[in-house]
């Protein structure tokens, strides 16, 4: 059996589906699901709807604003599932600072693939031209941090079913939690609208 998950974070680079993926994996485990996109400074999402590459510099309090949402998560004993890009190394070792029971999943998919969904996608602020600039910036998870790889050529039913079976008893449901005629944990972090 595998250690107890508090936090799973789904990355990737943007139009892989992570918040389609974090909020369907998050409905099926019944924990709390966080976009990092809420966790973006005013300035970040300013320079993302001009078309503005974010730097390392941007990028730092975002990261430990997810952080800090973990280690809430952690505090009150309640679960989170995350939609993050988390693209470096050091961006995902941020996340995970001493923190064992944090999990990366990584939508894998092909450029050309994503650059179709996402010029199908309306409402969102990142435009299809700065995919260059992210898969750049990706650097893949290494097998030394036990990353759960999913391609994104399926259907999100079928991806959220492949990280379920990978996660297997590291992740424990809502129901697994809930004392004996007791109610389920409170959830943490902000409510979406």
């Amino acid at each position: 059996m595998s250690p107890e998950v508090f936090a799973i974070v789904v990355m990737g680079v943007s139009g892989s589906g992570k918040s389609t993926i974090a909020a369907m994996l998050a409905a099926r485990l019944g924990w709390t699901y966080e976009d990092g996109d809420w966790f973006h400074p005013r300035a970040n999402v300013e320079k993302m709807h001009a078309g503005v590459p974010l730097t390392d510099e941007d990028r730092w309090p975002w990261l430990y604003a997810i952080a800090a949402a973990i280690d809430d998560a952690r505090r009150s004993a309640s679960h989170v599932v995350i939609a993050c890009s988390a693209l470096k190394r050091a961006y995902r070792d941020i996340l995970r600072d001493g923190r064992n029971d944090v999990r990366f999943v990584y939508l894998k998919g092909d450029q050309k693939l994503i650059a179709h969904r996402m010029s199908l996608r309306e409402g969102h602020f990142m435009p299809s031209t700065l995919l260059d600039s992210q898969f750049a910036a990706l650097e893949e998870p290494g097998h030394d941090e036990k990353p759960i790889v999913v391609s994104i050529d399926a259907h999100p039913r079928a991806v959220v079913d492949t990280i379920l079976t990978r996660l297997g008893g590291g992740a424990v449901s809502a129901e697994q939690r809930r004392p004996p005629g007791g109610s389920p944990p409170h959830p943490i972090g902000r409510a979406s609208s």
